[in-house]
């Protein structure tokens, strides 16, 4: 059983090849040791370059150098890739993982969403063919159009259901700073926390769109089941997207849920260096009050928008997780040949004292 799950995991990567190739995108790789820990808001891992003499980011995603290549005329890029996050672990989530990440130029996001329905689409055919694909004892379907729900929409839909409902009547009392405000000092909602086992201090000191954000992790992307595609993120929480048309607090951006996790996120590719600039500025400026995930500035990208980045549309797919979802195993580990695990025994032991290094290269020693 668990030969069967690498075997299919193989076919996933070579489907979504396949599904690339086919459709013009060439496939590219990136530097994974980076100057800025950037394309994504996460912890990195930090190396030392002894050669250079300088520090460098194990990345935590490819998605600005992949850009670049944009700019630079390859206009449909994409690489399987390995990424780093210097945080926890646990049955969703290890530190070194595997994700796609596709470039499109003058598409815009509903076009990424339609690529990425027919994708995943092409994955599950390849490795389920017309058997039913069950995960953790339910049954998941990939049967196109997958639904597709406003973040705003998602949780007021939730935290209107249930014992515990609470009394508000429309998207205005998450939109609206002053309503949220009152939302979140209520009893009710300290109940609806409580019932949830969410923790309704942690929203005293987050800013709207985070709050929002906040609401849609607690209440409503467990129960997310079919694949769905999640849209409309706050802008603050999304500084490489481009703003809505007719709503500058609202991204162009999706996320795709499957089982309860995120299984990919795409967007409207920010094109302005300006903007762009004044984006990463108000990054820095929430790192200097102590979120470590905010974006790090990258003048080098900015300069690259500069010379040009069409409308684009990206999107970055966890090769993991699908393959979770796809050969029904519950924990990522299961899916990872080499997972990251403490030492049998504990902490690992000091280095032996009496080792000594191999000769020169070509000796025996």
């Amino acid at each position: 059983e668990v030969r069967q799950v690498f075997v299919d995991r193989a076919a996933i990567i070579s489907e979504i090849r396949r599904f690339l190739d086919g459709r013009g995108y060439i496939e590219v790789e990136t530097p994974m040791m980076q100057p800025i820990a950037g394309g994504a808001m996460a912890r990195p891992f930090l190396t030392h370059h002894n050669a250079l003499d300088m520090d460098l980011y194990l990345r935590i995603a490819p998605e600005l150098y992949l850009k670049r290549l944009v700019v630079g005329g390859l206009e449909r890029v994409y690489e399987i890739n390995r990424n780093f996050r210097n945080e926890g672990i646990d049955s969703n989530h290890n530190p070194e993982f595997t994700m796609l990440e596709f470039y499109t130029a003058y598409f815009d996001c509903a076009d990424v969403m339609d690529t990425t329905e027919a994708l995943l689409v092409a994955a599950a055919a390849r490795v389920r063919a017309d058997r039913p694909i069950a995960f953790r004892g339910r049954e998941v379907s990939f049967k196109a159009p997958f639904a597709r729900v406003a973040m705003v929409d998602a949780v007021l839909r939730e935290l209107r259901a249930g014992p515990a409902a609470l009394p508000i009547d429309s998207r205005k009392d998450i939109q609206e700073p002053r309503r949220l405000d009152q939302m979140v000092a209520s009893a009710a909602f300290h109940r609806r926390c409580e019932q949830q086992g969410a923790f309704p201090e942690v929203y005293q000191r987050l800013s709207h769109g985070r709050r929002i954000a906040q609401l849609f992790e607690d209440f409503v992307e467990e129960t997310l089941w079919d694949p769905t595609f999640v849209t409309d993120h706050p802008a603050e929480i999304s500084p490489l997207a481009k703003a809505h048309p007719d709503d500058p607090a609202t991204a162009d951006r999706f996320e795709l849920f499957v089982a309860g996790m995120e299984l990919a996120n795409g967007f409207s590719e920010l094109n302005d260096p300006l903007e762009q600039r004044e984006r990463f500025l108000d990054q820095l400026r929430q790192r200097e009050k102590g979120d470590a995930e905010a974006h790090q500035m990258d003048e080098d990208y900015v300069r690259a928008l500069g010379h040009g980045l069409p409308p684009t549309g990206g999107c970055g797919v966890g090769i993991d997780r699908l393959t979770m979802v796809l050969t029904n195993s519950p924990s990522i580990r299961d899916v990872i040949l080499f997972p990251h695990m403490r030492p049998e025994g504990g902490r690992p032991k000091e280095t032996d004292s009496t080792w000594t290094p191999p000769g020169p290269p070509g000796s025996r020693s």
